[in-house]
């Protein structure tokens, strides 16, 4: 039910829920955050930089303008995925940066910020990632990623390079664009490091020069600064997951399906233990529980006090501790993070903070030339052939072919008749009105599902001829899902150079739609 929250929010129905109305970026920008000593942020974020290799001009500039000490941030962030993963997790970032412009002025500097999922474990999310090149080709790669363990602790390896590489090396595009595309990669393996570091530089060297900063929480320098929040969260464990329950017992009574549930005893903080695997702290009396061993919270201080790196956020802490970290004004996020956020805005107080605009993100569809054709050809969205496909390719063809069984027309004329029909027999005999209705909404449904069967099989059956189903559903269902959520944003600079990412930075923030690539 994520969408519907999300749809809800948007539409300014969760003002309970989510502390500041959907798009009051003057509210955000209005509330001040003296708490935060953005030197000490920005020298952090600094070293980070340092470390990576990343810190150049850009980051250099946008570093300036957060030290500011009246500056603000619009932070958005996801998962590291392989080779920037979904195309979404490009365009968020993407999204972040052109509100940061929208809203950045000389006295309050507004700077972009991803904070990189580093500590995420779940290997699954982050290993495959799919790309489509030029001969309509599938290119789904999957590495052997440990599970359990943070990502920003495993060590990029030379065998996924290779792997990395085959891929490249057997993608049909234009070869120009390919060796840049490639010299991307090899620029963000040079300096080796982790799993997330690979992201980090992929998505610096693709949208710092649009203003945005990558943040990886598990940096020594931004870990210190985070302990505080992590110490105070300690001091009541139970208190946030208490909260965030009574939340999905709120949405429940709505009517909406929360996506946060903290069983009992369940914190909001993992560590990583000395096997390396991240584990979830629950609290049995006063102390502290995992799989395989017991902590006081004494222990977990000192965790802390030596290492504040391993000691983390779960997802309902999570976007507190960032915001603790960060002056955020304006937090950039997806259909599932509205639905956690519905849930997260009084674990804020806990920690003297209040929740920051959720500024829905940016989403694009991207048309390739030829898919832009045929959508033109069957006069249909992206939208609508990601909902059915069969269905609107089979439409089309039968108009084409001035089939009119399967049409709309057609069945309003039938649920007409048999209306007229149902009125005609209930005057003749009251007490049969309920049955004739009953017996016109299961004709009508009847016959639209039958129209449904034959619609598709007439796109089969073209499909067994052209392919263009098979087309259709490569370029916007890919492997059964909207092109957004699992095809790789490189697959464009593959094919079409940085043109895509040129009209991707043109668009508004907050924008939603589909971009033609010419």
């Amino acid at each position: 039910m994520a969408a519907d929250l999300a749809t809800a929010y948007r539409a300014g129905e969760l003002a309970e829920f989510i502390r500041l109305r959907a798009g009051d970026t003057a509210a955000a920008l209005a509330e001040t955050r003296p708490d935060i000593d953005r030197a000490a942020l920005a020298a952090a974020l600094r070293a980070y930089h340092h470390d990576l290799g990343t810190l150049d001009a850009h980051s250099e500039a946008a570093l300036t303008q957060l030290a500011h000490p009246a500056s603000r941030v619009v932070v958005t962030g996801q998962q590291a995925g392989l080779l920037t993963g979904p195309a979404y997790s490009v365009h968020k970032g993407a999204g972040a940066a052109l509100l940061a412009s929208e809203l950045h002025t000389e006295d309050v500097p507004v700077v972009a910020v991803y904070w990189i999922a580093s500590q995420d474990h779940d290997a699954a999310e982050v290993a495959s990632t799919t790309l489509l090149d030029h001969s309509e080709k599938l290119h789904h790669l999957t590495l052997d990623v440990p599970e359990g363990v943070p990502v920003g602790r495993v060590a990029w390896r030379p065998d996924w390079t290779e792997q990395v590489m085959a891929l490249l090396d057997a993608f049909d595009a234009p070869k120009e664009y390919v060796a840049a595309v490639r010299a991307r990669v090899e620029r963000a393996l040079a300096a080796g490091g982790s799993y997330a570091d690979v992201f980090a530089r992929l998505i610096h060297g693709l949208l710092a020069p649009a203003g945005l900063l990558v943040l990886d929480p598990l940096h020594p320098a931004l870990a210190r600064l985070m302990a505080p929040t992590l110490a105070r969260e300690l001091e009541r464990p139970l208190e946030s997951s208490a909260r965030i329950e009574a939340a999905a017992a709120a949405l429940e009574r709505r009517g909406f399906v929360p996506q946060l549930r903290r069983p009992a005893g369940a914190t909001n903080l993992f560590i990583e233990e000395e096997d390396g695997q991240r584990r979830l702290l629950r609290l049995e009396g006063r102390t502290f529980e995992t799989e395989t061993r017991s902590y006081a919270k004494a222990d977990l201080l000192a965790v802390l006090d030596a290492d504040p790196s391993r000691l983390t956020p779960a997802a309902g802490l999570r976007p507190t501790v960032q915001d603790a970290l960060l002056p955020t004004a304006a937090f950039v996020v997806g259909p599932g993070e509205i639905a956690y956020g519905a849930q997260l805005k009084e674990v804020y107080p806990l920690h003297g903070l209040a929740q920051p605009l959720l500024w829905p993100r940016l989403s694009v569809t991207w048309l390739e030339p030829n898919v832009a054709r045929l959508l033109r050809r069957l006069n249909a969205t992206a939208a609508q052939v990601q909902a059915d496909p069969e269905g609107v390719l089979g439409r089309s063809l039968a108009q084409e072919r001035q089939a009119g069984a399967v049409t709309a027309e057609r069945l309003s004329a039938l649920d007409a008749d048999l209306h007229a029909l149902t009125a005609e027999i209930a005057a003749l005999d009251p007490t049969l009105e309920g049955a004739a209705a009953r017996t016109r909404t299961r004709t009508t449904a009847r016959v639209a599902h039958l129209q449904m069967l034959a619609a598709r099989a007439l796109a089969r059956q073209e499909n067994d001829r052209s392919g263009q189903l098979t087309r259709l559903k490569d370029h916007l269902l890919p492997n059964g899902t909207p092109q957004e959520r699992e095809m790789n944003f490189l697959t464009y600079l593959l094919k079409h150079g940085e043109t895509p990412l040129k009209l991707l930075l043109k668009r508004p923030a907050g924008w939603r739609g589909e971009v033609e690539i010419p």
